[in-house]
Order: structure tokens, then C-alpha cells, then sequence
């Protein structure tokens, strides 16, 4: 183990920390044009350096492209609009008296 992988898994976990916010935010909206390239890349140096047998900075640029495709799958505008179309989609009021005289688990 070189001190080069760790630097570089170590940059990689400090960027996964700081986007996890973003991702929890359920306001944050982040053009696919900027988190897709970035999930790309992280494959692809996740890729390279596992070829050169850096394995910790390979795994920690997985994380950081992971995140970023997680950020694309739920914060993109795209699918901010849709789960507030579904959060505003109104509700029959026979569905919640169904739902009041179900069984709790």
C-alpha cells in the first residue's frame, strides 16, 4: 500500500461526505448535465486506478461515483418534479378512512 492510494480514497470519502447533504436535501436540485459526467468519471478513475492496483482509491472514487449517481437518480429537476407531483397528487377520502381502519403491524 502506497501512501498515494490513501490520499486518493481519502479525497474521495471527503467529497462522498460532503455531497451526502445534498442528497438529503429534499430542495436540492442538481442538473443531470453536472452529475452524470461526474458518476461517469468516477467509474472510469474507479476503473483506472483498480488496473494500476490502487484498490482503496479505486473504491472510494466508487463511492464518489455512486453518490453522485444517487444525486442524479433524486435530486436531478427532473425527478424533483415528479415526487412533488406525487406529493401534491390529491387523495380520495375513502382511501384514507381505508387506511384509518387497517390493522396496525
Amino acid at each position: 500500500m502506497v501512501w498515494q492510494d490513501l490520499l486518493f480514497m481519502a479525497g474521495s470519502l471527503l467529497s462522498v461526505v460532503f455531497l451526502a447533504p445534498a442528497l438529503r436535501d429534499v430542495n436540492a436540485r442538481i442538473p443531470l448535465a453536472t452529475s452524470v459526467p461526474k458518476m461517469a468519471l468516477g467509474g472510469v478513475y474507479a476503473f483506472t486506478f483498480a488496473t494500476m492496483g490502487m484498490s482503496l482509491a479505486a473504491v472510494g472514487l466508487l463511492a464518489t461515483g455512486l453518490m453522485w449517481g444517487l444525486l442524479a437518480a433524486y435530486r436531478s429537476p427532473s425527478a424533483t418534479a415528479s415526487s412533488r407531483a406525487r406529493s401534491r397528487a390529491p387523495v380520495a377520502p375513502d382511501s384514507i378512512a381505508r387506511d384509518e381502519q387497517r390493522p396496525r403491524r
